[in-house]
């Protein structure tokens, strides 16, 4: 059995978003104040799968670089 189809979940809702808000990958690194780097939030846009402590980092990036609240299930359409 394929496990790398379990770890793929296409594009996110945060692509999208980071679209919408004209964002790009370094705006969320420079925003975060934690260990975030390029390649997570690269990853998480296209959906791989990302731990819940990353999950959480890219949350927290993208409410400090936006201005806004968003909530987990706002960028990402995976448990």
């Amino acid at each position: 059995m394929n496990t790398d189809a379990k770890r793929e979940y296409g594009l996110q809702p945060l692509d999208g978003l980071m679209t919408e808000l004209e964002l790009v990958n370094h705006d969320l690194v420079a925003a975060s104040t934690e260990q975030l780097t390029h390649k997570m939030v690269s990853k998480g846009r296209k959906g791989r799968w990302l731990t819940m402590p990353v999950r959480m980092k890219v949350l927290r990036a993208l409410n400090q670089a936006s201005g806004k609240t968003f909530a987990l299930s706002d960028l990402f359409n995976y448990d």
